[in-house]
C-alpha cells in the first residue's frame, strides 16, 4: 500500500520536476556550454540521488544517469560520486545509481557512495565534503536543469569551487536510453521507515533549506 501511494505521488512529482526543468533549460544550457566549452576533465562528478520505484527507473533518475554516463564517455568525469540515502522509498538512492551506472560501462572503481544525503542540499554538501576528504580537487554537480536552478546558490555560497554540469536536452535526445538490467533484490532496505513517517512537514522542509546540515564539522 505504501509503495502504491509513494509511485503515483512520485509520477505527479515527476510530471511537476519535468514541467520545471523546461522552464530553467535556457539557463542551464548556458552554464553547461560555458563550462564543456574550457574543456576541463573534473576528478569528481556529483550524481544527486531520487527515490527509486520499482519495477523500473523513472524519467528523472534516467535522465541524470545518462547524461552521467555521457560526461565519462566524452571525458567530462574520471569518478562519480552517487549521492542519497533511502528517504521515500526502501532503496539506497546511491546504491541503485551506482548499480545502474557499472551495468552502462562506468567501472565500478570510479564511483563513490555517499548515502547519508536526504534532502538536494545535503545532496551537495556531503558529497563534496566526502570529495574533498578523499583528496579530489575539481568537483562538478550534473543534474537536471530545475534542480541546478535551484541548488546554484546555495552551492555559490557553501561550496563555491564547485561548478555545474547540468543536463543538455539536445545531447540528451541523441543518447542511448536503454534501461540496463540490475539485481533490485539485492538492494531493498529491510525495516524500511520512510521520511515522512519519521519527520513531520515542517522538519523535512527545514531539512530541504539545508538546515540540517552540521556546517561547522569537517
Amino acid at each position: 500500500m505504501l509503495l502504491r501511494f509513494l509511485k503515483y505521488s512520485f509520477l505527479l512529482f515527476l510530471l511537476f520536476i519535468l514541467m520545471l526543468c523546461l522552464w530553467f533549460v535556457p539557463i542551464t544550457k548556458k552554464i553547461t556550454q560555458y563550462e564543456l566549452a574550457d574543456n576541463t576533465s573534473y576528478d569528481v562528478v556529483i550524481i544527486p540521488g531520487v527515490p527509486f520505484i520499482p519495477p523500473s527507473w523513472n524519467e528523472v533518475m534516467q535522465m541524470r544517469l545518462i547524461w552521467a554516463k555521457h560526461l565519462y564517455q566524452t571525458k567530462k568525469a574520471k569518478h562519480f560520486i552517487t549521492s542519497g540515502s533511502a528517504v521515500y522509498s526502501p532503496y539506497v538512492e546511491a546504491n541503485v545509481m551506482k548499480a545502474y551506472l557499472v551495468q552502462m560501462g562506468v567501472p565500478d572503481s570510479l564511483i563513490i557512495i555517499e548515502d547519508k544525503a536526504q534532502h538536494s542540499t545535503e545532496n551537495v554538501w556531503y558529497s563534496y565534503q566526502k570529495a574533498m576528504q578523499m583528496g579530489f580537487k575539481t568537483v562538478a554537480f550534473a543534474s537536471d536543469p530545475f534542480q541546478t536552478s535551484v541548488l546554484y546558490y546555495f552551492a555559490k555560497k557553501r561550496v563555491p569551487s564547485m561548478r555545474f554540469l547540468p543536463v543538455l536536452f539536445d545531447t540528451l535526445q541523441t543518447l542511448n536510453h536503454h534501461e540496463p538490467f540490475i539485481n533490485q533484490d539485492s538492494l531493498l532496505v529491510k525495516n524500511f521507515v520512510a521520511l515522512p513517517e519519521k519527520e513531520n512537514w515542517f522538519t523535512r522542509f527545514s531539512g530541504t533549506l539545508g538546515k540540517h546540515i552540521p556546517y561547522s564539522k569537517p
